[in-house]
Protein backbone atom coordinates (compact mmCIF):
# COMPACT_ATOMS: atom_id res chain seq x y z
CA UNK A 1 0.00 0.00 0.00
CA UNK A 2 1.03 3.63 -1.14
CA UNK A 3 2.47 5.71 2.28
CA UNK A 4 0.80 9.03 1.30
CA UNK A 5 3.01 10.28 4.51
CA UNK A 6 6.57 10.18 2.50
CA UNK A 7 7.11 13.01 -0.10
CA UNK A 8 7.33 12.30 -3.92
CA UNK A 9 9.07 15.06 -6.34
CA UNK A 10 6.29 16.36 -8.57
CA UNK A 11 7.09 18.28 -12.07
CA UNK A 12 6.17 21.61 -12.68
CA UNK A 13 4.39 21.39 -15.79
CA UNK A 14 2.51 24.86 -16.11
CA UNK A 15 2.91 27.86 -14.39
CA UNK A 16 -0.27 30.71 -14.50
CA UNK A 17 0.22 34.01 -13.04
CA UNK A 18 -3.21 34.59 -11.87
CA UNK A 19 -2.42 38.07 -10.08
CA UNK A 20 0.35 40.31 -9.54
CA UNK A 21 0.96 37.55 -5.78
CA UNK A 22 -1.09 35.30 -7.13
CA UNK A 23 -0.05 31.91 -9.11
CA UNK A 24 -1.55 28.27 -10.10
CA UNK A 25 1.15 25.61 -10.85
CA UNK A 26 -0.07 22.78 -12.93
CA UNK A 27 2.18 19.23 -11.27
CA UNK A 28 2.38 15.54 -12.96
CA UNK A 29 4.39 12.64 -10.98
CA UNK A 30 5.49 9.97 -13.50
CA UNK A 31 3.74 11.93 -16.53
CA UNK A 32 0.19 12.06 -14.82
CA UNK A 33 -2.03 13.54 -12.13
CA UNK A 34 -2.43 11.51 -8.55
CA UNK A 35 -5.77 10.10 -6.98
CA UNK A 36 -7.80 12.61 -5.46
CA UNK A 37 -11.11 14.08 -4.04
CA UNK A 38 -12.47 17.30 -4.64
CA UNK A 39 -12.14 18.94 -0.88
CA UNK A 40 -8.74 17.44 -0.27
CA UNK A 41 -5.05 18.91 -0.26
CA UNK A 42 -1.65 18.30 0.07
CA UNK A 43 1.67 19.10 1.33
CA UNK A 44 4.34 20.99 -1.11
CA UNK A 45 7.68 21.62 0.23
CA UNK A 46 11.21 22.76 -0.63
CA UNK A 47 14.34 21.12 1.02
CA UNK A 48 15.63 24.27 2.56
CA UNK A 49 12.98 26.70 2.64
CA UNK A 50 9.95 24.96 3.96
CA UNK A 51 6.31 23.50 3.34
CA UNK A 52 2.98 24.83 2.62
CA UNK A 53 -0.06 23.31 2.72
CA UNK A 54 -2.85 23.95 -0.46
CA UNK A 55 -5.87 22.31 -1.11
CA UNK A 56 -6.22 20.98 -5.04
CA UNK A 57 -7.85 23.65 -7.20
CA UNK A 58 -8.08 21.34 -10.35
CA UNK A 59 -10.67 18.68 -11.16
CA UNK A 60 -9.89 14.87 -10.04
CA UNK A 61 -11.16 14.04 -13.31
CA UNK A 62 -8.82 16.12 -15.10
CA UNK A 63 -5.74 12.82 -15.48
CA UNK A 64 -3.56 15.02 -17.44
CA UNK A 65 -2.53 17.10 -14.35
CA UNK A 66 -3.08 18.16 -10.81
CA UNK A 67 -3.23 22.07 -9.18
CA UNK A 68 -2.82 23.78 -7.11
CA UNK A 69 -3.16 27.97 -6.03
CA UNK A 70 -1.28 29.94 -3.82
CA UNK A 71 -0.58 33.77 -3.05
CA UNK A 72 3.32 34.15 -2.08
CA UNK A 73 3.47 35.06 1.70
CA UNK A 74 6.22 33.68 3.57
CA UNK A 75 9.13 31.53 3.11
CA UNK A 76 8.14 28.28 1.91
CA UNK A 77 6.16 30.45 -1.00
CA UNK A 78 8.30 32.72 -1.71
CA UNK A 79 10.80 29.85 -2.65
CA UNK A 80 7.78 27.85 -4.49
CA UNK A 81 7.41 31.33 -6.34
CA UNK A 82 11.02 31.36 -7.48
CA UNK A 83 10.12 27.86 -9.40
CA UNK A 84 9.86 27.51 -13.31
CA UNK A 85 8.67 24.97 -15.51
CA UNK A 86 10.44 21.80 -15.68
CA UNK A 87 11.63 22.46 -12.31
CA UNK A 88 10.77 19.32 -9.13
CA UNK A 89 8.91 20.01 -5.77
CA UNK A 90 8.10 17.70 -3.55
CA UNK A 91 4.51 16.77 -2.24
CA UNK A 92 2.96 14.56 0.26
CA UNK A 93 -0.86 13.41 0.33
CA UNK A 94 -3.80 13.55 -0.43
CA UNK A 95 -5.16 13.79 2.92
CA UNK A 96 -8.19 14.93 4.39
CA UNK A 97 -12.04 14.23 3.75
CA UNK A 98 -13.99 15.63 0.98
CA UNK A 99 -17.09 16.78 -0.55
CA UNK A 100 -19.71 13.83 -1.10
CA UNK A 101 -21.02 14.19 -4.50
CA UNK A 102 -23.15 11.58 -4.28
CA UNK A 103 -25.18 13.49 -2.14
CA UNK A 104 -25.25 16.15 -4.58
CA UNK A 105 -26.95 14.30 -7.62
CA UNK A 106 -30.18 15.68 -8.62
CA UNK A 107 -29.76 18.82 -6.59
CA UNK A 108 -29.09 22.60 -7.14
CA UNK A 109 -25.91 23.56 -6.34
CA UNK A 110 -24.69 27.45 -5.72
CA UNK A 111 -20.73 27.47 -5.24
CA UNK A 112 -19.46 30.46 -3.47
CA UNK A 113 -16.08 31.59 -3.38
CA UNK A 114 -13.84 34.56 -1.98
CA UNK A 115 -10.60 35.34 -2.75
CA UNK A 116 -7.90 32.70 -2.68
CA UNK A 117 -10.77 30.67 -1.34
CA UNK A 118 -12.12 30.15 -5.08
CA UNK A 119 -9.31 27.38 -5.31
CA UNK A 120 -10.87 24.59 -3.17
CA UNK A 121 -14.30 25.72 -4.78
CA UNK A 122 -12.79 25.12 -8.08
CA UNK A 123 -11.75 21.84 -7.55
CA UNK A 124 -15.31 20.46 -6.80
CA UNK A 125 -17.23 22.87 -9.31
CA UNK A 126 -15.00 21.84 -12.42
CA UNK A 127 -15.78 17.97 -10.87
CA UNK A 128 -19.82 18.71 -11.02
CA UNK A 129 -19.49 20.43 -14.43
CA UNK A 130 -17.09 17.57 -15.61
CA UNK A 131 -20.15 15.80 -15.00
CA UNK A 132 -22.89 18.22 -15.48
CA UNK A 133 -25.69 15.69 -16.17
CA UNK A 134 -25.95 14.31 -12.87
CA UNK A 135 -26.60 18.10 -10.98
CA UNK A 136 -29.47 20.57 -11.28
CA UNK A 137 -29.02 24.46 -11.45
CA UNK A 138 -25.23 25.17 -10.89
CA UNK A 139 -24.67 28.89 -9.74
CA UNK A 140 -21.33 30.31 -8.96
CA UNK A 141 -20.63 33.29 -7.14
CA UNK A 142 -17.01 34.57 -6.91
CA UNK A 143 -15.93 37.64 -5.50
CA UNK A 144 -12.70 39.27 -4.32
CA UNK A 145 -11.58 42.55 -2.59
CA UNK A 146 -10.64 44.28 -6.53
CA UNK A 147 -10.80 43.67 -10.45
CA UNK A 148 -6.96 42.78 -9.83
CA UNK A 149 -7.30 40.14 -7.19
CA UNK A 150 -9.48 37.66 -9.13
CA UNK A 151 -7.92 34.49 -10.30
CA UNK A 152 -9.12 32.21 -13.12
CA UNK A 153 -10.39 35.23 -15.27
CA UNK A 154 -8.83 32.98 -18.21
CA UNK A 155 -11.31 30.54 -17.55
CA UNK A 156 -14.37 32.77 -16.95
CA UNK A 157 -16.04 31.76 -20.43
CA UNK A 158 -15.54 28.28 -20.09
CA UNK A 159 -17.83 28.08 -16.53
CA UNK A 160 -20.28 30.26 -18.28
CA UNK A 161 -21.00 28.42 -20.96
CA UNK A 162 -22.00 25.17 -19.24
CA UNK A 163 -25.89 24.70 -19.66
CA UNK A 164 -28.14 25.46 -16.99
CA UNK A 165 -25.00 27.34 -15.16
CA UNK A 166 -25.24 30.70 -14.07
CA UNK A 167 -21.98 32.62 -13.19
CA UNK A 168 -21.51 35.53 -11.12
CA UNK A 169 -18.85 37.89 -10.30
CA UNK A 170 -18.47 40.88 -8.22
CA UNK A 171 -15.46 42.97 -6.74
CA UNK A 172 -15.77 44.62 -3.48
CA UNK A 173 -17.08 48.47 -3.18
CA UNK A 174 -13.95 50.95 -4.51
CA UNK A 175 -12.41 47.50 -5.86
CA UNK A 176 -13.82 48.09 -9.61
CA UNK A 177 -12.32 49.71 -12.61
CA UNK A 178 -13.70 52.01 -15.10
CA UNK A 179 -14.45 49.06 -17.11
CA UNK A 180 -15.55 46.48 -14.84
CA UNK A 181 -18.88 45.23 -16.45
CA UNK A 182 -19.23 42.70 -12.90
CA UNK A 183 -21.39 42.85 -9.96
CA UNK A 184 -19.63 45.37 -7.42
CA UNK A 185 -20.55 44.25 -3.80
CA UNK A 186 -19.84 42.26 -1.00
CA UNK A 187 -20.15 38.23 -1.42
CA UNK A 188 -22.64 37.85 0.92
CA UNK A 189 -24.96 40.97 0.05
CA UNK A 190 -24.56 39.68 -3.81
CA UNK A 191 -25.92 36.41 -2.72
CA UNK A 192 -28.82 37.26 -0.58
CA UNK A 193 -29.55 38.64 -3.98
CA UNK A 194 -29.29 35.98 -6.41
CA UNK A 195 -33.16 33.92 -6.86
CA UNK A 196 -32.19 30.95 -5.39
CA UNK A 197 -34.10 28.63 -2.53
CA UNK A 198 -32.53 25.90 -0.28
CA UNK A 199 -35.62 23.53 -1.17
CA UNK A 200 -33.10 20.66 -2.78
CA UNK A 201 -30.59 22.31 -2.97
CA UNK A 202 -26.43 22.38 -1.72
CA UNK A 203 -24.47 25.45 -0.96
CA UNK A 204 -20.77 24.86 -1.30
CA UNK A 205 -18.74 27.88 0.35
CA UNK A 206 -14.93 28.95 0.64
CA UNK A 207 -13.51 32.31 1.47
CA UNK A 208 -12.50 34.39 3.97
CA UNK A 209 -13.72 33.67 7.45
CA UNK A 210 -15.61 36.94 7.59
CA UNK A 211 -16.91 36.01 4.36
CA UNK A 212 -17.85 32.52 5.41
CA UNK A 213 -19.43 33.48 8.80
CA UNK A 214 -21.63 36.11 7.03
CA UNK A 215 -22.32 33.74 3.77
CA UNK A 216 -23.53 31.24 5.93
CA UNK A 217 -25.99 33.36 7.84
CA UNK A 218 -27.48 34.41 4.80
CA UNK A 219 -27.69 30.88 3.23
CA UNK A 220 -29.59 29.70 6.32
CA UNK A 221 -31.48 32.62 7.75
CA UNK A 222 -32.61 34.19 4.40
CA UNK A 223 -32.14 31.72 1.85
CA UNK A 224 -33.79 28.85 3.58
CA UNK A 225 -30.84 26.34 3.33
CA UNK A 226 -30.21 23.55 6.29
CA UNK A 227 -27.22 23.72 8.13
CA UNK A 228 -26.52 20.35 6.64
CA UNK A 229 -26.59 21.31 3.13
CA UNK A 230 -24.80 24.21 3.61
CA UNK A 231 -20.92 22.74 3.08
CA UNK A 232 -17.56 24.79 3.60
CA UNK A 233 -13.78 24.19 4.61
CA UNK A 234 -11.47 25.25 7.03
CA UNK A 235 -8.82 24.61 5.49
CA UNK A 236 -6.85 28.19 6.35
CA UNK A 237 -5.80 26.81 9.51
CA UNK A 238 -4.11 24.02 8.86
CA UNK A 239 0.14 23.11 9.00
CA UNK A 240 1.27 19.38 9.41
CA UNK A 241 -1.77 17.72 7.69
CA UNK A 242 -0.59 14.85 10.23
CA UNK A 243 -2.89 16.15 13.56
CA UNK A 244 0.14 16.63 15.02
CA UNK A 245 1.03 20.53 15.40
CA UNK A 246 -2.16 21.25 17.05
CA UNK A 247 -2.19 24.55 14.66
CA UNK A 248 -5.54 23.32 13.26
CA UNK A 249 -7.03 22.24 16.55
CA UNK A 250 -10.58 23.69 17.19
CA UNK A 251 -12.22 21.81 19.99
CA UNK A 252 -12.49 17.91 20.01
CA UNK A 253 -11.56 18.37 16.26
CA UNK A 254 -8.26 18.57 14.19
CA UNK A 255 -8.91 20.10 10.62
CA UNK A 256 -6.59 18.48 9.01
CA UNK A 257 -7.48 14.91 10.41
CA UNK A 258 -11.19 15.15 10.92
CA UNK A 259 -11.86 17.76 7.90
CA UNK A 260 -10.92 20.64 6.22
CA UNK A 261 -14.67 20.15 4.93
CA UNK A 262 -17.56 20.28 6.96
CA UNK A 263 -21.05 21.29 6.81
CA UNK A 264 -22.92 24.15 9.11
CA UNK A 265 -24.28 21.45 10.91
CA UNK A 266 -21.29 20.04 12.24
CA UNK A 267 -19.45 23.89 13.04
CA UNK A 268 -22.13 24.50 15.42
CA UNK A 269 -20.65 21.49 17.97
CA UNK A 270 -17.41 23.38 17.76
CA UNK A 271 -16.24 26.49 19.50
CA UNK A 272 -16.23 29.42 17.98
CA UNK A 273 -12.90 30.48 17.17
CA UNK A 274 -12.67 29.60 13.69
Amino acid sequence: MENIYLPKLAEIKEIIQETADTKTIRLTIDGKSIDFLPGQFGEFSLIGEGESTFGFSSSPLRKEYFEFSFRTSGRATTGINGLNEGDKIAFRGPYGNYFDTSKMHGKDIVFVGGGIGMAPVKSIMEYCLDERDKYGKITILYGARTVGDLLYKSIFDEWKNHKDTEFVVTVDPGGETPDWKGKVGFVPTILEQLPLKGENSIAVVCGPPIMIKFALKTLEEKMGFGKENIITTLENRMKCGLGKCGRCNVGSVYVCKDGPVFTAKELESLPNDF
